[in-house]
């Protein structure tokens, strides 16, 4: 082999031995892991099998036929966790997009104190997750809590009694509020790094034939945004319906019904009734679901890049 040969061949491995640490440390960290929890979804799995969960017996399609049964209490269970959290990460993502979004626009032009304003926007999203999550689960305490003290003894909303935030029906509340209040940053920066490159001289156009505020955002903005929007609803969607910091931290092991998100009820399945195989098949079934949610997103957004290329 001529050293021409031997330099060029070096060359185009030096790529695939610089992804060679990440691959092996996704296989380990991830593509592993999933494996072995597939296995263990097919299995009795028990803490009676936790020091060798290979002697597990094997149980077939039992645990996701569980599962999957809504007329036993697990599915049903399962089910109701399913549709709370679809309709919690419908709204959280949705406040995310809006409220980063119109503080992206809002900070688009230059003005004194816009440097400070942003650094204080994105504030929420630098703080610990979980540093600031229970900084809220004392907020929301019904005796000695911030918000109570606001809402009932400074503004005199609610009525005589305090409300408990982190109990019944509010409880979905609280929650929605703590996941938009650590979301929407995220959203804001990636949509103001987006707003970077519509040129100027569009707005400059519009506005000398005569376009309003709202018709240059509408006309010029959100189409220029359309393509970052796209990847930021699919992985708020993603990081939403997977969260399980905010849920655990804020209520503990055991969420009240309303805000039983998926992520806490498949813990409780595992960790807490000792079902590791009926939790594993949980798993699974989630990870299919977001598979098929993402793979249909991306071919629907696919389509409709496709359709605009064309006109």
């Amino acid at each position: 082999m001529s050293p021409h040969t031997t330099v060029r061949v070096r060359k185009s491995a030096l790529p695939y031995l610089l992804l060679l640490p990440a691959v092996l440390l996704e296989l380990l960290i991830h593509l592993v892991p999933m494996v072995m929890g597939v296995v263990m979804s097919f299995r009795q799995l028990t803490q009676f099998f936790i020091r060798d969960w290979t002697r597990a017996p094997w149980a077939g399609p039992a645990n996701y036929e569980l599962a999957l049964d809504l007329n036993k209490p697990v599915g049903q269970a399962l089910l109701g966790s399913f549709v709370t959290t679809c309709l919690f990460t419908l709204l959280s993502v949705g406040l995310c997009w809006l409220l980063g979004t119109a503080a992206a626009v809002f900070t688009q032009e230059s003005f004194r104190g816009r440097g400070p304003l942003r650094a204080l926007f994105l504030v929420p999203y630098a703080l610990p997750v979980y540093a600031a999550v229970i900084t809220w689960a004392f907020m929301f305490q019904r005796d000695n809590g911030l918000v109570n003290h606001v809402l009932h003894d400074q503004l005199g909303l609610g009525g005589a009694g305090r409300t408990f935030w982190l109990l019944g029906d509010n409880s979905f509340w609280a929650l929605l509020t703590v996941s938009v209040w650590k979301g929407w940053p995220f959203a804001f920066l990636i949509v103001t790094a987006a707003l970077q490159n519509i040129p100027g001289e569009l707005y400059e156009a519009a506005a000398l034939d005569g376009a309003g505020s709202w018709q240059r955002i509408r006309r010029i903005t959100l189409p220029s945004v359309g393509p970052v929007n796209q990847v930021l609803v699919l992985v708020l969607f993603l990081w939403t319906f997977n969260d399980f910091n905010t849920p655990f931290v804020l209520f503990g092991k055991a969420a009240p019904e309303a805000a039983d998100l998926i992520s806490l009820h498949i813990y409780q399945s595992s960790f807490v009734t000792w079902n590791f195989g009926a939790g594993a098949a949980m798993s699974v079934l989630l990870l299919l679901f977001l598979l098929l949610v993402t793979a249909g997103y991306l071919f629907l957004t696919g389509r409709g890049r496709g359709r605009n290329a064309d006109a």
